[in-house]
């Protein structure tokens, strides 16, 4: 059995904490206005997938790393987001922590 793909319900998820609509993030991510609704519609929904190039503008715009959108599950979907924002130093030092 196959596993459900994790793009569209991350994708709505971080869309919705932005606080946009579809058609905004669409826009913001250089769509054309008339399609950008239904074009965000579709991945959302699971009828079409975006390429990785799209996802990257995606990720930039909602302010989350591109992993986050290839989480399976809401833990690690936080813990990407998190583990973005150290720095180097501090993603050495944990990589440290969690090796021992």
């Amino acid at each position: 059995m196959s596993k459900p793909n994790p793009i569209p319900i991350r994708l709505k998820e971080a869309r919705k904490r932005a606080n946009m609509t579809q058609k905004e993030l669409g826009i913001r991510i250089g769509m054309d206005q008339s399609s950008a609704s239904s074009r965000m519609n579709h991945y959302e929904k699971d009828r079409h997938t975006p390429d990785v190039q799209t996802l990257q503008r995606m990720a930039d715009e909602l302010g989350v790393p591109l992993n986050y959108f290839f989480c399976e599950n809401t833990e690690s979907a936080e813990l990407a987001c998190l583990i973005s924002r150290l720095s180097t130093e501090e993603k050495q030092k944990l990589i440290e922590q969690l090796n021992k």
